[in-house]
């Protein structure tokens, strides 16, 4: 085996995107219910694209699902439309809705926790605790979906931020690649 260093070009480029990642992860860092509106919105674009490729494919394939795809099609266009013409009101919704699994599942949770005779310990315990965290946040995402939209962002943030950096790490120790001989 023999080890090879990545072209200076990839290099480069592992830098400069990594860098950029970074820069995005500290804006969405700063405004992180900015993430959650921007990837519905880029979710409504793509939404868009595959309601009118299926119009576009009911209307010129011959099949007998052509009405079907057409009609779908459109119906996917009107909510990818709904979906970019209102990013935040479709991401309070889902916020809510993932608010309202949290608490079910929570609750859930803790009565299997309470109930469950036959585990005792760290695993009840620690079933009872997620159960209870699940039930906190549940409820502060639907009293304030701002607070489930800014926790998304962070996530998301910090997963940018750790691949950014990764990216940058890599390009300047110049990552190697291991070929076999």
């Amino acid at each position: 085996m023999s080890d090879l260093k990545a072209p200076v070009w990839a290099r480069a480029a592992q830098i400069g995107l990594g860098a950029l990642a970074i820069i995005l992860s500290i804006v969405i860092l700063a405004f992180p219910e900015v993430a959650l509106i921007s990837v519905i919105f880029i979710v409504g674009i793509l939404l868009l694209i595959v309601g009118i490729e299926s119009v576009i494919s009911g209307i010129f394939i011959k099949s007998r699902s052509r009405m079907a795809s057409i009609g779908l099609g459109i119906l996917v266009i009107i909510l990818a439309l709904i979906v970019i013409t209102f990013p935040a009101a479709v991401g309070i919704f889902l916020l809510i809705l993932i608010g309202i699994v949290l608490l079910i599942d929570g609750i859930s949770r803790l009565v299997h926790g309470f109930g469950d005779k036959e585990h005792r310990g760290l695993s009840r315990a620690f079933r009872i605790g997620v159960g209870a965290l699940e039930i906190v946040l549940g409820i502060l995402i639907i009293i304030s979906p701002g607070f489930g939209a800014s926790l998304v962002g962070i996530i998301i943030a910090i997963a940018v931020l750790i691949v950014g950096i990764q990216m940058v790490v890599a390009g300047i120790t110049g990552r190697r690649t291991r070929m076999i001989s």
